[in-house]
């Protein structure tokens, strides 16, 4: 699909990277192109400023900002781009990762960042998959699929959970 734009995922930290591997290998189930970096809102602000302002010319349709902790890099982010910024939480050790939560959804008025919930990495990727699908008949349709492919496990799971229930 080299006709639409592609993901890039940054992490505050390489500690992120297990859970932002599922992000990536969704992406790239749906054919999705990614550009994968560590970039810390706290240690590296000139990369992350350098970064999110060359974004949208460096073809990036999307940006995945994952972190922890003071999880600010979401939001720095999203103040050097207009592109659309997608806040993935990572659970952390002191406060399970509500502190990184609320570090991306209390953003302030003029710089949003739509943010999914903690380790939600699944629905980050999907997120990213509807804004790029805007712009790219072939992936609306991958993800049409997806989604009646969803609805057919869900209902062969009712059919055999009936089936067990009746043998009770």
């Amino acid at each position: 699909m080299s006709d639409k734009l592609k993901a890039a995922l940054v992490m505050g930290s390489d500690s992120d990277f297990p859970v932002l591997k599922r992000s990536i290998r969704l992406l790239k189930a749906f054919g999705v192109e990614t550009e994968v970096h560590v970039i810390s809102a706290h240690r590296t602000p000139y990369q992350a400023e350098e970064f999110a302002s060359k974004a949208e010319s460096a073809g990036i349709g999307v940006i995945i900002a994952a972190a922890g902790k003071a999880a600010h890099l979401a939001g720095v982010i999203a103040s050097y781009t207009i592109l659309p910024v997608i806040g993935l939480p990572v659970k952390s050790s002191t406060m399970d990762g509500l502190d990184s939560l609320l570090s991306m959804v209390q953003m302030p008025k003029g710089i949003p960042v739509a943010t999914v919930a903690i380790d939600g990495a699944e629905n980050a990727a999907l997120l990213a998959v509807q804004i790029l699908s805007l712009s790219c008949k072939e992936l609306k349709e991958k993800l049409r699929e997806y989604r009646m492919d969803m609805a057919e496990e869900v209902v062969e799971k009712d059919r055999l959970i009936r089936e067990e229930a009746e043998k009770l």
